[in-house]
């Protein structure tokens, strides 16, 4: 590699990846720094990145705030903690100081834990509705009619009873509010069954299918595993229409979006439990950052569009009830609410250590996935 494809490297992948990184860490800290310091807990540090600090300050209420080595997350340490897990340090001075005693996360109430773990992801989904609803009020979107051109002979579509001038109306309860929501809400549904609700003259009808799985590439070169049923329409430039909702009716379509990305992508998850998963649509930091820098050459735009889709999978994903994740925090919460005191500490180190190995040894395959398995194309 000469320096030239170095810096292009840089500049093309890196950094708008770590762009993207830091902004969504630093909401999802952001989020539990927020409610601890509401509630009143003593915070230690606040960090972007991990390992070795690189700069860093203190602010007046003794809180460390810095940018450490590896940019590639980012955490808040409460006082008394063993470590960014919050795994109270049995040898902490902190936990025999009878004066900072009740400012200690691990003293607080179960419920005021619970509301500081579960800051983080709700953070990030926030910040996924801001963009989404920002973006939709500043742009509108443009939509073509939701009407079937034509089907293909020998289609998904065609043995479902498709025909052409169907008028589609809604996908699993989502409003198609035009024929590129058609598309994207069956393109989802590789091998799963949808609902789709259709107008055909002065009459509605409801047809159920399961679109075929196909793996095509989209215009960067990567293999995407869609639903495709067998439907088209010509689209001409008079056909495309620009919407522009008001504040109160943007809302309602942002949650629905969102409802929409968390739905399929707790479908895409589940998807792996029963067979039907696709591991090369499992991806790393590699990829990840190899598709910002794809999405970064659409404009300023795409890539804030993907900040608020990877944010958002951020969040649910550190809801999973994995210990080392927020909802491996909140499972142990919850289950010590139920019971009416906190499992041993023994019990809790062995749940973070199995969570940490669960967590890395994703991690490590997602990594061979987005390099090894997908060159060699070893998993095709």
């Amino acid at each position: 590699m000469t320096m030239f494809d170095f810096v292009y490297w840089l500049l093309s992948y890196v950094i708008p990846f770590l762009a993207v990184l830091t902004v969504i860490v630093f909401v999802h800290e952001m989020g539990h720094y927020l409610v601890a310091r509401w509630n009143g807990v003593a915070i230690q540090a606040f960090s972007i990145g991990f390992g070795r600090e690189l700069i860093g300050w203190n602010d007046r209420h003794g809180t460390r705030w810095k940018i450490s080595a590896i940019p590639l997350g980012g955490y808040v340490r409460f006082a008394g903690d063993m470590n960014a897990s919050s795994m109270p340090d049995p040898d902490a001075p902190e936990l025999h100081d009878p004066d900072l005693a009740p400012r200690l996360f691990v003293n607080k109430s179960v419920w005021q834990r619970i509301a500081i773990v579960a800051a983080g992801p709700i953070a990030n989904v926030l910040l996924t509705f801001l963009i989404l609803y920002a973006l939709l009020l500043s742009y509108g979107r443009e939509t073509v009619p939701a009407v079937i051109g034509e089907v293909i002979t020998g289609s998904v579509a065609e043995a479902a009873g498709f025909e052409p001038g169907d008028t589609i109306l809604s996908v699993d309860g989502y409003v198609v509010r035009g024929f590129e929501d058609f598309q994207r809400y069956v393109a989802t549904s590789p091998a799963r069954e949808v609902v789709i609700e259709i107008e055909r003259g002065a009459s509605t009808d409801t047809i159920r299918l399961v679109p075929e799985p196909v793996v095509i590439q989209d215009r960067f070169g990567n293999d995407q595993r869609i639903g495709r049923i067998g439907v088209s329409r010509n689209i001409e430039e008079a056909d495309i229409q620009l919407y522009r909702p008001g504040p109160i009716e943007a809302v309602g379509m942002t949650v629905d979006e969102i409802r929409f990305i968390v739905q399929r992508t707790g479908a895409f998850l589940g998807d792996f439990f029963v067979g039907r998963g696709d591991v090369q649509q499992l991806s790393g930091p590699v990829k990840v950052a190899k598709v910002s820098g794809e999405v970064a050459t659409l404009g300023i735009i795409a890539l804030i569009n993907l900040m608020a889709l990877l944010s958002l999978n951020i969040g649910i994903f550190n809801l999973l009830p994995v210990p080392m994740l927020d909802g491996g925090h909140l499972l142990y919460y919850l289950i010590e609410a139920v019971r009416g005191r906190p499992l041993s500490m023994r019990v809790q180190e062995m749940g973070f250590r199995f969570g940490f190995a669960l967590v890395l040894a994703l991690m490590v395959f997602t990594l061979f996935n987005d390099t090894v398995f997908d060159h060699f194309g070893i998993l095709r």
